[in-house]
């Protein structure tokens, strides 16, 4: 049998009813994000990163200990996902990581605030792959999220968007402008960057008890603290990480957290796998 990589879904997998799940397997996690939010981010996940990302990174974590907390023999985590793929291994205290993930989608949401022209635009069908860094640079935007052959996203200027929308449908491609409050995973969110890494350096960082791939190097994890301040600007490499996994001999691909995303992207990525889910 081959090995069992277990995925972190990352922002937009927000789904109804996934507060319950949290107040049901884990009301201690409910209650420590009550605390560190200072409101309940269950009711606000759709206003913005700042509600979203808490939200979702608890209700992973309370996917994973509805399955019975498995490891796996890889962890890897899309985007926000990353930092509860490295609670799961053991690399973040809990605690740790939730004060992470708040303060990580208040400085995005903050940052998308203040550049209020950027946006993000989805690339959608065959080609997509093929096609992103040509639009990306003919358009000064930048490649956000490489999520599976059929789906890239391009972040930047919001007045870029819809010429490169234009381009991309030309070529055959669908279109579709994301409804997020900024430039997410480009050069745009520089600013998130300085206060986000000097709270990493705050934090205890312990040795993986699984290996963890980072979506930024779509390798195992080897400086945790860079690797997530870089993620903030560069590009979510998700399709490759997908592969590298199956290269490394995983066969079963465990999602664990709200939704289906990632098991649609691997779908439409790998051959011959299995896909399950919380």
């Amino acid at each position: 049998m081959g090995l069992t990589a277990i995925l972190f879904p990352g922002q937009g997998s927000q789904v109804p009813g996934m507060r319950d799940t949290v107040a049901r397997v884990r009301p201690d996690l409910l209650a420590l994000a009550l605390d560190v939010v200072g409101e309940d981010p269950f009711t606000r996940a759709e206003e913005g990163t700042n509600f979203a990302q808490p939200a979702i990174f608890c209700a992973s974590l309370a996917g994973w200990a509805a399955l019975g907390k498995p490891r796996g023999d890889f962890i890897a985590g899309h985007s926000l996902g990353e930092l509860g793929a490295l609670v799961a291994a053991g690399c973040l205290d809990e605690r740790d990581g939730l004060e992470l993930v708040a303060l990580r989608g208040r400085l995005m949401q903050e940052s998308g605030e203040r550049a209020a022209d950027g946006g993000m635009l989805a690339l959608l069908g065959a080609g997509a792959t093929e096609h992103a860094s040509e639009l990306a640079e003919a358009h000064g935007l930048a490649v956000a999220n490489d999520n599976s052959p059929q789906q890239i996203v391009l972040s930047g200027a919001r007045d870029s968007l819809p010429a490169a929308a234009q381009d991309a449908q030309e070529l055959g491609l669908r279109a579709m402008k994301l409804p997020v409050t900024g430039a997410f995973h480009s050069p745009m969110m520089a600013a998130a960057v300085p206060e986000f890494s000097a709270a990493l350096e705050r934090v205890e960082v312990a040795p993986p008890r699984v290996t963890v791939l980072s979506a930024v190097t779509a390798a195992p994890f080897d400086d945790v603290r860079q690797r997530l301040a870089e993620a903030l600007t560069m590009p979510v490499r998700w399709r490759e990480t997908m592969l590298e996994l199956h290269r490394l001999g995983a066969e079963r691909f465990v999602e664990v957290g709200p939704g289906r995303v990632l098991t649609g992207l691997a779908k439409r990525t790998l051959r011959d796998v299995e896909l399950a889910g919380a």
